[in-house]
């Protein structure tokens, strides 16, 4: 169903509207709400849009824009993750309601929006109102607001996959359930580009007692073509990251290849890295070539999106992070690149979507690997890609620190009746099971601050007046706004130079190794750190341009469970001798070595290899679970194996395996690992071998912010990290000894199992090892598998001068020379 009007937009744009598109709007029409799923550049913000549009049209009596009669009241909200997103969505849903003769605003309102235009909006809200959740969750304290949105008839939640797994999605889902108590006929639709588990995403979006959405699979889907630079040679021994920059040259070439290229690094210290590799290799390139992070100064990165919409002379090569993965509007790119392995299929289809964003247009990518592994990998994304496998992601469970948060915001506009909102807080997806105790704890912890905090009335936040539960004081309320969200800001110091410019943030653990004339590299310069006061570096530029890399939080990612699979699949097919695609074809003689010195890992067969060096047991086992259940589980077999025989057990991990070393010696029959990789008791040996309560105590910082009990400070009065860290402590301690069946520190120890150790993975791991057959290989020399983890063992045990990549490439050629010496005089037996 569509109108006339919007016909005969799309034909005077040359435009026709596809099938999915049509559909969408017929089933918002019906009062349905729905997901939409499509490829990056097939048309998905019309589809949701359109709809409202449509039934605006058709109610008639429009009165035209600029008449001197007030706009339509609010109709739509639109949901945006990123503020970066805002503005370019307002400008094309503003010129299409232009274009169809709509008498409607549609403005933006995001942490960047000035206070005299939220004022303003309080008074009356645009006729579409393009927001992101913290803002939208702020709208909703003022009781003026919350009376306008009871006309509100849609709400569009973008990119929903990037909400979804993360507490910002809950927080979405609290507001969308507000939302649908003042507006009860209100419909809800979500727009995801890269998805797996659509019914779960769909779920999330309207809640567990709502119709299922209307499902709106887009246009066919989308070409991708992922092609590989290969190395001219490969390391049969590599290590991580040893190819590095060497594939420079290359990339420059195809460059110069293209008018336009997007060249994406999985972290801002990579993309530090190759920006200067560029430029210093290539300075014709200067002037060309920007980068772009989130760590960088706003304007700079304001003015980098400018110029990739064409303006301020345009570029030729923008290096950044996933800070432009989510549609920053400008023109599609000639090529997109990817440094490093993407370690999930999802994100490099987000990514080549970049390249071609348009309906109709092939979207290709260019892989760079940095190591030799990263070829299989790039293999394996273009298999799982042609089968449409897109990873999952899992909607969050309760997370209480933002049900204390929500509670609070519930209670600022009107007040709340306590067994309506939990009706109201129950009708989501995230809290569909929250159970009577969880509902009264939370309940007594904001009238109260539960068991430990009852004595201080700061705690008290909420009052009881006349049946309503409000707020407490106007201060509790001031303060609570400007706390409200999810995102807990890093530890974050301001690069800045003398004259006050600023060049961005960097972590604050990175800054205080260094000492005063230290040079690093920051924002694509050289700088020298000149002062450190308070939370700003003050930098000079260097003359030098050797300097240290910024290193972030988060930067190693785990490959994922679809990237795992079909890495193993190609390693199946290659210990058959078989060998598709360039990139296998130039991994394979080390994977022809590995199978001489041991065999190649198969998905039904668990690999175990041992070995001797300098006097030290090693023994590498490779489950392909990724990094971060291999944590989990090399700190649980090293626990398991000193319960055999007392003894200190140490374990690295790599994503295909974990190595465990020891100065006596390790067992080695299947049996024993047979046992060792039990399910049974796992999640205690989980919790007693890593720490988990420190692990916890460090989550619980980011929990104490999000359920108010830490605050962030005014504007210009922000509290320092390590006061908020102090702070936070403190509250942890004081649980643990006064209250210590305070929920939140039972969420703390959930968060750290399901997030940094992802204890699900590493439980369905030891499920599957218990049918696969175990296969334990003596490799006198370390296989081509086993060295990178041999190498990231020596990065803690190097104490000499040589350095450590220095050591591991004398190391490399060592081994490469025991290894062919090996098979020579085995093929000497042979022969």
């Amino acid at each position: 169903m569509t109108h006339h009007a919007v016909t005969s937009w799309f034909r005077s744009r040359g435009w026709k509207a596809f099938q999915f598109q049509i559909d969408a709007w017929s089933a918002y029409l019906a009062g349905r709400d729905g997901l939409i799923f499509s490829p990056t550049g097939t048309g998905k913000t019309y589809a949701a849009w359109l709809g409202a549009a449509i039934e605006r049209l058709n109610e008639g009596a429009i009165t035209p824009k600029g008449s001197g009669v007030a706009a339509d009241p609010v109709r739509v909200v639109w949901v945006t993750p990123l503020r970066a997103l805002a503005s370019d969505t307002a400008k094309a849903l503003q010129e299409s309601a232009d274009a169809l003769g709509l008498n409607w605003t549609v403005e933006t309102r995001t942490g960047d929006t000035s206070s005299s235009i939220k004022a303003r909006q309080r008074r009356r809200l645009p006729t579409a109102l393009v927001t992101t959740p913290e803002s939208l969750t702020i709208l909703l304290t003022y009781a003026e607001t919350a009376k306008q949105l009871r006309q509100l008839r849609l709400v569009v939640c973008d990119e929903w996959h990037e909400l979804l797994s993360t507490k910002r999605g809950t927080q979405t889902e609290l507001a969308l359930t507000r939302l649908r108590t003042l507006a009860p006929t209100l419909r809800l639709w979500g727009i995801s580009a890269t998805l797996g588990n659509l019914d779960d995403a769909a779920r999330a979006l309207v809640g567990p007692d709502r119709p299922m959405p209307a499902m709106i699979r887009g246009a066919e889907d989308k070409p991708i073509e992922v092609e590989c630079l290969l190395p001219a040679a490969i390391e049969r021994y590599p290590w991580a990251g040893h190819i590095g920059t060497a594939l420079v040259d290359q990339v420059i070439e195809r460059i110069g290849r293209a008018a336009s290229t997007l060249l994406f690094t999985n972290t801002r210290s990579q993309a530090e890295i190759w920006f200067r590799a560029l430029v210093r290799r290539s300075p014709d390139l200067i002037g060309g070539i920007a980068l772009h992070h989130g760590s960088l100064d706003r304007e700079l990165r304001d003015r980098v999106e400018r110029m990739l919409k064409g303006e301020l002379g345009g570029l030729r090569c923008v290096v950044s992070t996933s800070s432009l993965d989510l549609g920053v509007d400008f023109a599609p790119v000639d090529q997109v690149i990817q440094v490093g392995s993407p370690k999930g299929v999802a994100r490099i289809v987000q990514r080549a979507g970049r390249s071609g964003h348009q309906p109709g247009a092939v979207s290709r990518i260019v892989g760079v690997p940095t190591h030799a592994f990263e070829l299989i990998e790039f293999a394996g994304v273009r298999r799982a890609i042609a089968r449409g496998e897109l990873e999952s992601r899992q909607p969050i469970d309760r997370p209480l620190d933002v049900l204390v948060q929500h509670l609070v915001t519930a209670a600022m506009a009107e007040g709340f009746d306590e067994d309506a909102l939990k009706r109201e807080v129950r009708s989501t997806w995230a809290f569909r099971d929250l159970s009577d105790q969880e509902w009264r704890w939370a309940m007594e912890f904001v009238r109260s601050g539960g068991e430990a905090l009852t004595v201080y009335p700061e705690f008290a936040r909420l009052v009881d007046i006349g049946g309503m539960l409000k707020v407490a004081s106007r201060t509790i309320a001031q303060r609570h706004r400007m706390n409200i969200g999810t995102i807990v800001a890093d530890d974050a110091v301001k690069v800045a130079y003398p004259n006050g410019k600023v060049l961005g943030t960097v972590e604050e653990s990175f800054v205080a190794r260094l000492n005063i004339g230290d040079r690093f590299v920051f924002a694509g310069k050289v700088v020298e750190l000149k002062k450190l006061r308070e939370m700003t570096a003050t930098v000079e530029r260097a003359r030098s341009v050797r300097g240290a890399v910024p290193r972030w939080n988060g930067g190693k990612m785990p490959l994922s469970t679809q990237l795992a699979g079909a890495v193993q699949e190609l390693m199946l097919e290659a210990s058959r001798g078989v060998f598709e695609g360039p990139e296998m074809n130039c991994v394979r003689p080390l994977l022809e070595l590995q199978r001489e010195l041991s065999v190649i890992p198969t998905p039904d067969v668990l690999l175990i290899e041992h070995a001797k060096l300098r006097g030290r047991h090693h023994v590498f086992v490779f489950p392909f679970a990724g990094r971060l259940a291999h944590e989990g589980l090399g700190a649980v077999l090293s626990l398991r194996l000193s319960r055999i025989t007392p003894r200190s057990v140490t374990a690295v991990v790599n994503d295909y395996g974990i190595e465990l070393s020891c100065d006596e010696p390790l067992e080695t029959d299947p049996e024993t690992w047979q046992e060792l990789l039990v399910r049974e008791g796992l999640l205690n040996d989980l919790i007693e071998s890593v720490n988990a309560a420190e692990f916890a105590r460090r989550q619980f910082r980011i929990i104490a912010r999000i359920a108010g009990l830490t605050q962030q400070g005014y504007p210009g009065e922000r509290v320092r990290t390590r006061h908020l860290q102090a702070s936070s402590d403190m509250f942890y301690d004081v649980f643990r000894e006064f209250d210590p069946d305070n929920l939140l520190l039972f969420q703390a120890q959930k968060e750290v199992l399901d997030e940094q150790l992802e204890l699900t993975r590493l439980d369905r791991t030891l499920e599957r090892a218990a049918s696969l057959a175990i296969r334990v290989v003596e490799t006198p020399v370390l296989s081509p598998l086993a060295f990178p983890l041999y190498c990231e063992s020596l990065r803690a045990t190097t104490v000499t001068s040589e350095s450590w990549e220095d050591r591991v490439r004398r190391l490399s050629a060592q081994m490469q020379a025991r290894s062919e010496a090996r098979l020579a005089r085995k093929r000497k037996v042979k022969a």
